[in-house]
């Protein structure tokens, strides 16, 4: 056991009113053991040992403890205070509660042990019904306290339990909180750059080729490549930025693009691309009968078959760049390919968010995503999208 440490003030309270009840005990002549009797200062000892072990109930119960029965040992040899009966069912009552969890369950068995063991042996001893009086004072004065201590103490574990629980569910709706707004600015850069990055592209493609070449013929089809497009963007960024300004405002939400748009991408990027050095073709193999995906996996697709077309314009080497849709029972799956050779310099500048988006919008539908160079001189980007919910499983992809 460790050394005792500094009373607490309210220990010394105790203490002291304990103190000045002994002593007023003794200047009445109260005992409880042999009233009547002058014991002179020797049941002083008894007191200020039981005393002692109050100002040691709540820093230090194992030592309290011990003392205070020996203390009540010598005062019913002096002559026995009430007193010090009282601080002894107050020592024993902080011991369980203030003392730890194993020193309260030997004090609680202990006391029940004892308050028996008194009984039996009073009756034994004076063979009179009267002698169960001193069993019940024994289990007054020892089994009570430590019994209200232990149910106070389990109050008391309870309440920090459940403060503790509350706290932990503040805390883990903190976290959603802020994983909710991670999550919706990730959705938003997502959009943002599918909406409006592609017409910036195509804007530095023109634009460098205007300053590169010095022909009015091609200058002005650049310029007419980037006004539409700059325009285009223009609008794109106000309708997102009018969505989500009257979000839940009533407003009704514009449609998704879906998949029909096929063509209308293709001939996009057609144009945007420099003419002669890309073609672009198209391949639906999906089922005149298949039932429409999804609204979310129509949208997602359609957005990896536009940032995939945009890649294509910006990255890839001279040749044909293949786009392929099909779709069975399970999932439809998008395939996008382009002629790709690592010494093409880039036509415009990219920081691989758009393979960071297309990623991330499979995996918010659980599919599979990988984007990297095939053997034969050909950069391939795949997406399998499910139809129906599936668990999240670990995938790996490959990003370009």
């Amino acid at each position: 056991m460790r050394s005792p440490a500094r009373p607490h003030r309210h220990d010394v309270w105790i203490a002291a009113a304990g103190l000045a009840g002994g002593l007023l005990a003794i200047a009445l002549g109260l005992y409880t053991v042999t009233p009547g009797r002058d014991h002179g200062p020797a049941v002083l000892i008894g007191l200020l040992m039981m005393c002692g072990a109050e100002l040691l109930r709540r820093t230090a119960p194992p030592w309290a403890l011990p003392l205070a029965f020996t203390a009540v040992v010598v005062d019913a040899l002096a002559g026995g205070l009430l007193a010090v009966v009282i601080m002894l069912s107050d020592v024993v009552y902080a011991a369980v509660l203030y003392g730890s969890a194993r020193l309260g369950r030997t004090v609680v068995s202990g006391s029940v042990v004892l308050s028996i063991a008194v009984t039996i042996g009073t009756l034994a001893w004076l063979r009179q019904p009267q002698a169960l009086l001193l069993g019940v004072l024994c289990a007054g004065v020892t089994a009570a306290p430590a019994w209200t201590g232990l149910i106070i103490r389990d109050h008391r574990e309870e309440a920090a339990a459940e403060r503790l629980r509350a706290e932990q569910t503040a805390l883990l709706a903190e976290m959603d909180r802020v994983q909710a707004i991670a999550a919706e600015r990730s959705r938003m850069a997502r959009e943002l750059h599918d909406r409006v990055a592609n017409h910036l592209s195509a804007i530095a493609i023109h634009s460098t080729a205007a300053l590169s070449l010095d022909e009015p013929g091609t200058s002005r089809d650049a310029l007419t490549v980037i006004r539409e497009n700059s325009t285009q963007g223009l609008a794109e960024m106000r309708r997102l930025i009018g969505l989500l300004r009257e979000a839940g405002g009533g407003r009704a939400v514009e449609a998704s693009p879906t998949l029909d748009a096929l063509d209308t991408l293709l001939r996009r990027a057609e144009r945007d691309g420099a003419p002669g050095r890309l073609r672009f073709a198209g391949h639906d193999e999906r089922p005149p009968d298949v039932p429409r995906p999804p609204a979310p996996v129509e949208l997602a697709a359609y957005r990896i078959v536009q940032e995939s077309l945009a890649n294509a314009v910006k990255h890839a080497a001279p040749g044909e760049v293949t786009v392929t849709l099909h779709q069975d029972a399970d999932a439809l799956t998008v395939t996008v390919t382009s002629p790709f050779d690592e010494r093409t310099p880039s036509r415009a500048p990219g920081s691989g968010a758009g393979l960071i988006g297309m990623r991330e919008r499979v995996e918010l539908l659980n599919g599979a995503f990988s984007a990297g160079p095939e053997p034969a001189g050909r950069w391939r980007v795949r997406a399998e999208l499910p139809l129906a919910e599936r668990l999240p499983t670990d995938r790996r992809s490959a990003g370009r």
